[in-house]
C-alpha cells in the first residue's frame, strides 16, 4: 500500500505530527492489516477487549482450539457449552457476545465483501447490533481489517495518550479535543492514528497498562 499521499498531506496540515511521522520514519499500517471473516475478527476484538496482549493471545489461541474445525465457525460456538468457553478463559459476560455475535452471523451479518461495498458509518450501525460490539471495536474492525483510511478512534486511551505525548498536554485529552485535532488529519485519519499508536513505543509502560500490539495497537475497549 502507498501511504506518499497520505503522508504528504499530514506533513503539510500538521507541523507537529509532521515531526513525529520524520522521527517514526515509513508508515508500515499495511503490515499488520488482518486477515479471516467477519466472525473470526469480531470474535478475536471481543476476546481482547479489557485484557492485555498476552492474556487475550493465550485466551484467544486456546478459544481457536475448542473445536475440530480451526478456526471455530458461527455454528461451531452455539453449540459450545458455556463451561467449555469458561474453561479456555472467557469470562461469562464475553461468553454471551460471542454466543450473540455468532447468532447473528448465522441469521444474516453482512460479509467482508458486503461491508467493502457501505461507509463507515453505515457499518457502525450495523455492527454495534451485537452485544458487546461498540464504535471501537468496529472502528478496529475499520483499520486493521477493512483497510479504511479516515478512520479516528477519539474513545482509544492510546490514541489520547499519543496526542498528550506528542502535542505535550498536561493531561490526557477530552474526546472533543482529538476530535477537533483530527480535523487537520482528515481524509488520512487512520494513518495519523498509527503514528499516534507508533508514539506510545517510546513510553516507558507495561502491557497492562498500554496494549500496542502489531493486531490490534489499541488500548480501550467498548464496555
Amino acid at each position: 500500500m502507498d501511504y506518499s499521499v497520505a503522508i504528504a498531506a499530514l506533513t503539510k496540515s500538521d507541523p507537529i505530527l509532521a515531526t513525529l511521522i520524520h522521527q517514526v520514519g515509513a508508515c508500515q499500517l499495511n503490515q499488520v492489516q488482518q486477515t479471516g471473516d467477519l466472525f473470526f475478527s469480531l470474535s478475536k476484538a471481543i476476546i481482547h477487549q479489557q485484557l492485555s496482549t498476552k492474556s487475550a493471545t493465550a485466551i484467544h489461541q486456546r478459544f481457536l482450539k475448542i473445536s475440530p474445525a480451526q478456526p471455530p465457525s458461527a455454528l461451531d460456538i452455539l453449540n459450545t457449552p458455556d463451561e467449555v468457553l469458561r474453561g479456555v478463559g472467557i469470562s461469562r459476560p464475553k461468553i454471551i457476545y460471542l454466543k450473540d455475535l455468532a447468532a447473528k452471523a448465522i441469521n444474516g451479518l453482512p460479509t467482508i465483501a458486503e461491508l467493502e461495498l457501505m461507509d463507515d458509518e453505515t457499518i457502525i450501525q450495523t455492527l454495534t447490533q451485537v452485544k458487546g460490539i461498540g464504535r471501537w471495536t468496529v472502528q478496529m474492525l475499520l483499520i486493521f481489517r477493512l483497510h479504511r483510511w479516515d478512520v479516528l478512534p477519539i474513545d482509544d486511551l492510546g490514541i489520547r495518550a499519543g496526542v498528550r505525548k506528542v502535542y505535550n498536554l498536561a493531561e490526557l485529552p477530552h474526546r472533543k479535543t482529538v476530535e477537533q485535532l483530527g480535523q487537520m488529519w482528515k481524509p488520512y485519519c487512520t494513518i495519523a492514528s498509527w503514528y499516534l499508536w507508533r508514539s506510545l513505543e517510546q513510553l516507558s509502560v507495561t502491557s497492562d497498562q498500554l496494549s500496542v500490539t502489531s493486531d490490534q495497537l489499541s488500548v480501550t475497549s467498548d464496555q
